[in-house]
């Protein structure tokens, strides 16, 4: 792998390193306002983000990332500066009307919308008016981030990684001002929350402008037929079958959502805390490596570079499973004093900690299958093929519903995020196996060596983690920074056992690196 394309890994990574971070302190602040299952603020408010943040995957860094990216690059590659320009300056007229009229229609059907995807709260009226009146506020984001996705898909494509990946900490800190700041001065603090929302989705669009006028891309928006500019169609018929494909994970979040509303007041809270931990690893690496390598996986096929397209995958591939592995066991063992350190005070309880661990631990399960298909999804992609990911996502959304109904009696919320991680995997894999079959991607030498190796570290790793880290009570009586100091030890500590012992087993980190030049 190319020594750039790691270092763009390493921007991007830090940059939603330091969005995470800002998005746990926002979720520390949210946890002390309005708690989990002590009232119905909580899971009015994540219902009514979750809708538009679910239509932003969709539409802005799902769907549509995933299919202009590939056809900006080869415009890039083949067509002159003229052209290219006039197909962003038509994308960007054609997607910001289609935006405008699902935000319009969105925030008229607002009620219905609820109905349909948190049914059980139809029966407590100011939960319901109280989720339909957030909703009103928090679509409208939809218009801006999904604009901001396609700045960002520019950005990326001209190697710029850095200025994308740090717009979602404008997210965070607008949320942060919010809690701090309008939250008092509301009669219902959760109307702020929902404000802030607003605010951001204005913010981070403003701030994609001097990034693009730098690189001369900032679009004029305009509307044109003319068959020479047909790459737009092209990008909305690629898009079509990729809202299933690159979504799966979000629909069954939806699903999830719907289910748990029936479920005791808390049970939505809970699996948005447990599955914002788990998007911790996810977000930082996963999705990071993922937007790097698109772009250079679009350029690999344009250039007909099969082989080096394979390396590229390849390489991926080893840096998922030395990453994930270790993380999501990480993640079983550390569920309870994560949440503890990060929510348990004001109106977090004891209970809200023990509910989401449980549910943290479910998500954890699946991290690697999470993060595979953030890497494998690319291969089809890049490829301009968004038909056959959403096969595999439509025959995964429905195994994760089964699951889900299966799972929800026994096991309450905990079964709707097993149901989810086992889906994943079944997703990934179905994945993996297509790319293989077509010869789309063929391993390398040395894997059955390589994962037993990693497997190995990470196992050495949680049983010193299980041993230290102790009984759950000591997490929940101890002082905020008794626990932020233990949990940090005992994090720092996971991290070098697993090292020193992949190294000393026989992983060799440079040999994860190819010569200079490949992969770009």
């Amino acid at each position: 792998m190319s020594r750039q394309l790691l270092k763009s890994t390493a921007v991007t990574g830090s940059m939603t390193l330091l969005s995470r971070i800002t998005g746990l302190i926002r979720d520390m602040l949210f946890a002390g306002l309005i708690g989990a299952g002590s009232g119905v603020a909580a899971d009015a408010f994540y219902v009514a983000f979750r809708i538009p943040n679910f239509l932003r995957r969709i539409f802005g860094e799902g769907a549509f990332s995933q299919s202009f990216v590939p056809v900006f690059a080869e415009y890039r590659t083949k067509e002159d500066g003229g052209q290219t320009r006039e197909f962003v300056d038509n994308m960007a007229g054609i997607l910001g009307l289609i935006l405008f009229v699902i935000t319009l229609v969105g925030i008229i059907a607002a009620p219905i919308l609820v109905m349909i995807l948190a049914p059980g709260f139809v029966g407590e009226p100011h939960k319901y008016d109280l989720t339909v009146q957030l909703l009103r506020i928090t679509f409208p984001y939809i218009f801006f981030i999904s604009l901001v996705a396609m700045a960002a898909g520019i950005l990326n494509t001209y190697g710029r990684f850095g200025a994308a990946a740090f717009t979602p900490v404008l997210l965070n800190l607008s949320l942060i001002g919010a809690a701090v700041w309008l939250a008092p001065r509301f009669d219902e603090p959760v109307v702020a929350l929902a404000w802030g929302v607003f605010i951001a989705g204005v913010v981070q669009l403003l701030f994609q402008i001097p990034f693009l006028r730098r690189i001369k891309m900032l679009p004029r928006p305009r509307f044109t037929t003319r068959t020479r500019h047909d790459g737009v169609s092209k990008v909305f018929k690629l898009m079509l079958p990729a809202i299933f494909g690159v979504s799966v994970a979000q629909i069954n979040l939806l699903v999830n959502t719907l289910l748990a509303s029936f479920l005791i007041t808390g049970s939505v809270s809970w699996l948005y805390y447990s599955d914002r931990l788990m998007e911790f690893p996810l977000g930082v690496f996963g999705i990071a490596l993922a937007t790097v390598i698109l772009p250079s996986l679009a350029r690999q096929y344009t250039r007909n570079s099969h082989e080096e397209f394979s390396q590229l995958l390849d390489w991926s591939l080893r840096w998922v499973f030395l990453i994930a592995v270790p993380a999501s066991v990480a993640l079983v063992v550390l569920a309870a004093p994560l949440l503890a350190t990060f929510f348990h005070f004001g109106a977090f309880s004891a209970n809200d900690v023990v509910m989401s661990a449980n549910a943290l631990m479910a998500f954890a399960f699946g991290l690697l299958g999470f993060i595979l298909i953030k890497v494998l999804a690319p291969g089809f992609y890049a490829r301009q093929d968004t038909k056959t990911p959403m096969r595999i996502g439509a025959l995964a959304m429905g195994v994760n519903i089964i699951l889900s109904l299966l799972l929800v009696a026994p096991l309450k919320h905990v079964g709707l995020a097993l149901a989810i991680s086992l889906a994943a995997f079944l997703n990934a894999g179905m994945l993996f196996f297509i790319l293989r079959r077509r010869n789309i991607y063929y391993p390398l030498p040395g894997w059955w060596l390589f994962l037993a190796r990693v497997f190995f570290a990470s196992v050495v790793m949680g049983m010193v983690l299980y041993w230290g880290t102790g009984d759950i009570d000591y997490w929940l009586q101890a002082s905020g920074w008794q626990r932020a100091y233990r949990l940090s030890i005992w994090i720092v500590t996971g991290a070098v056992v697993y090292l020193l012992t992949v190294l000393a087993i026989g992983v060799r980190l440079a040999q994860l690196l190819l010569k200079k030049g490949e992969g770009t």
